[in-house]
């Protein structure tokens, strides 16, 4: 088994829940009392907000940077991002290390191409829905239509990521928001759905969701897991 290593704290809400499937992954695959082997290196939220905001992206790279040269030296044998916004400085990772690193959007659109969907909704913070960093490679690679919510949508996703999810805050109307904007995207001819902030899956549950939802955490933490056993 490989050892996995994790850029956690974007925010620590979402990255306990990868560090829990990671390892009810490995329990399922392997029996008896099997957990992962895994290195984590957590960061602070604020921080990274705050940059995000003031667009210092290349300071967020070197932080990604490096937790990454952390993980290296800890001995993991490759890498995950536990969020989707800051792969938009994933090239600071790939380029501080020579350990692989698997891209969320890359396991993402796997898992919607196995479906033989086409066209999807992305729902996520401004940054992953506005930006290239993530659609490029759902498009370029898998050929992928991907929609986005239209810009009060998106400032309403933005608002309720920043100023609830990311601080465990999960509330019943904010989860009715967000399944409206879903069947308006729905509407536009979106065949699925990816709650493309690793909040968003704590907030809105699958089966509550007309169309084909996928949890990038979970997509994300199975990767790793085949990874690993691989």
């Amino acid at each position: 088994m490989k050892t996995i290593g994790l850029i956690g704290g974007m925010s620590w809400e979402s990255s306990k829940i990868y560090y829990q499937y990671i390892n009810e992954i490995v329990k399922e695959r392997l029996g008896g009392s099997h957990s992962a082997k895994s290195v984590l290196s957590s960061v602070d939220f604020a921080e990274i907000e705050r940059f995000s905001f003031s667009g210092e992206w290349d300071e967020i790279g070197k932080l990604m940077e490096e937790q990454a040269k952390n993980l290296k030296s800890a001995g993991s044998d490759f890498i995950i991002l536990c969020t989707n916004t800051i792969h938009l400085v994933s090239d600071a990772i790939t380029n501080a290390v020579d350990i692989p690193f698997l891209h969320i959007a890359n396991a993402t659109g796997e898992a919607i191409k196995s479906k033989g969907l086409k066209k999807v909704a992305l729902l996520g913070t401004k940054f992953t829905m506005e930006k290239d960093f993530y659609t490029k490679i759902l498009e370029e690679q898998y050929g992928l239509q991907v929609l986005i919510p239209n810009e009060e949508d998106r400032d309403t996703l933005q608002s309720i990521i920043y100023n609830q999810l990311v601080k465990g805050i999960f509330t019943e109307e904010s989860k009715e928001i967000c399944l409206d904007i879903i069947k308006k995207m729905e509407a536009q001819g979106a065949e699925g759905a990816i709650l493309g902030c690793t909040e968003l899956p704590i907030l809105i549950p699958e089966k509550e969701v007309s169309l084909p939802t996928f949890d990038t955490t979970k997509i994300h933490a199975q990767k790793a897991v085949d990874f690993a056993l691989n």
